[in-house]
């Protein structure tokens, strides 16, 4: 390890321990957290950070790869300041930090685990096994994260297809793996891991999603098959033979499945708090320690992309603040009344912005259409149907002029989880791995559509009318 590196991780190991026991120390004042009026103009640092991450990459990406840190940590330091010298808020930024950190500590150590295990798959892929690699992402992207599966599996995809490699071939991937594969888990993408640590049970959202993400990844597959068989048709014969006797896999740094086993048991530990996040932290410190660093280069692994998420999303949980608590006591003032409304509401921002604040957005604004607030347990078991409103003493509204809690109401908590994996599909920037599975294909000298090239070509003629299916089917 490069001597920049460990002193890198040392300071950061060490800054975690001092916030752990700060945030342990300070578990009464998180508990008894007050939601204080906001007002409006606090959500412009959450709008100019937002607009800088998807604008400026393509306006000047030297200069934003140079600042980023300065934008991201300047603009939630404004919010931090507020609230403590004006509001005198501080458990409300207590409570903001222990869930940055625990989002951190998943992304960072399924990142690291992930970049230890290395898939070599020599040889030509036929349609049919192209079709079994993306299926398998999907699936894996729910254990390993979108973010892990994605940087696990591009490069031996694009190696397979090397001989015949497309456009198409990398936007399929970042659809079905990247995105739409991690609708089942809090661990598959990152909103749902945030509406884990809201109270969202673990198990609750494969429960009622896995029908809508079974239609969509078949539907993608689908397409995909038809796609690729044609352009396969357009090789010569002798390569089609040679695609049909590819080599057998071969995975090396399979010791880190038993690391990944214990940051997937970590996550369901709540109490004490920080303890989840220090084993997640020494298991990617175990796994990163002993595997081979031969197995790091094929992988071409190196810290830089879980550097750049972890200051960006300082400063996007910083920034949000204000707009999470506007939404909590406002959001019935948005006309935004229909689970079919937060589904595209959802969708149309998860497109754009970063899908995992807008996630945590629209959830804030479910619960406050119906008078709860999302860092409530009772609030959240009576709005995801695990606990009836009448038995907690919610069958009215808390807020007046509201809407009551009802049997129906987890269909808001539905559309918004769905659509807020989905959605990140639409655009480079809708969801982490997306530029990241772009910039490794363009190393490997892959040609990919330009940003609207991408969206004309591909989200519109293919995402839309499928998402539009699911809208009709489920939510309308």
């Amino acid at each position: 390890m490069q001597p920049g590196m460990k002193r890198n991780l040392l300071i950061f190991g060490a800054v975690a321990v001092v916030l752990a026991a700060g945030l342990n120390a300070a578990e009464g004042m998180i508990s008894g957290l007050e939601i204080k009026p906001v007002e409006g103009w606090l959500v412009i640092p959450f709008v100019l950070l937002l607009g800088a991450i998807a604008v400026m990459p393509f306006i000047s990406r030297h200069w934003w790869e140079h600042h980023y840190p300065k934008v991201s940590l300047v603009l939630g330091a404004l919010v931090v300041a507020y609230y403590i010298f004006v509001l005198d808020n501080i458990p409300r930024l207590l409570l903001t930090s222990h869930e940055y950190i625990s989002f951190i500590a998943l992304i960072g150590s399924l990142f690291v685990v992930s970049g230890g295990i290395h898939l070599d798959i020599r040889g030509k892929s036929a349609p049919y096994e192209n079709v079994a690699l993306l299926g398998l992402g999907a699936v894996i992207a729910n254990f390993l994260g979108t973010t892990g599966a994605s940087m696990l599996l591009i490069r031996p995809f694009l190696r397979i297809n090397r001989f015949r490699i497309k456009a198409y071939h990398v936007v399929f991937f970042i659809f079905i793996v990247s995105n739409v594969g991690g609708a089942l888990t809090p661990i598959g993408d990152p909103p749902l891991f945030l509406g884990y640590l809201k109270g969202v049970p673990f198990f609750w959202v494969v429960g009622r999603v896995w029908h809508i993400w079974a239609l969509t990844i078949g539907a993608l597959l689908l397409i995909f098959y038809l796609v690729d068989v044609r352009e396969f048709r357009k090789i010569p014969v002798s390569s089609q033979q040679q695609a049909k006797r590819p080599d057998e896999p071969r995975f090396t740094g399979l010791h880190n499945i038993a690391f990944l086993a214990v940051i997937l048991g970590a996550v369901f530990i709540s109490h004490p708090v920080m303890l989840r996040e220090i084993i997640m932290g020494a298991a990617a410190f175990a796994s990163y320690y002993t595997t081979r660093a031969e197995i790091h280069t094929k992988n071409e692994f190196n810290f830089i992309p879980i550097k750049e998420v972890a200051i960006l999303f300082a400063g996007i949980f910083a920034t949000m603040i204000p707009a999470l608590d506007w939404l909590e006591l406002n959001a019935e003032t948005l006309g935004i009344v229909t689970p079919a409304q937060y589904y595209w509401g959802t969708g149309v921002l998860s497109s754009f912005l970063d899908n995992a604040p807008t996630y945590l957005n629209f959830l804030t604004a479910a619960f406050g259409l119906h008078g709860a607030s999302v860092d409530n347990l009772q609030h959240m078991h009576a709005m995801l149907g695990i606990s009836s409103p009448e038995s907690l003493g919610l069958a009215v509204p808390l807020i007046e002029g509201a809407k009551a809690i009802t049997a129906e109401s987890w269909k808001y908590v539905q559309a918004v989880s769905i659509s807020a994996v989905f959605f990140g599909a639409c655009t480079y920037i809708g969801n982490g791995p997306n530029f990241m599975v772009k910039s490794i294909a363009e190393q490997a000298r892959v040609e990919c559509p330009s940003f609207f090239g991408y969206v004309a070509k591909y989200t519109i003629p293919i995402l839309i009318p499928l998402y539009a299916l699911v809208w009709i089917l489920f939510f309308r």
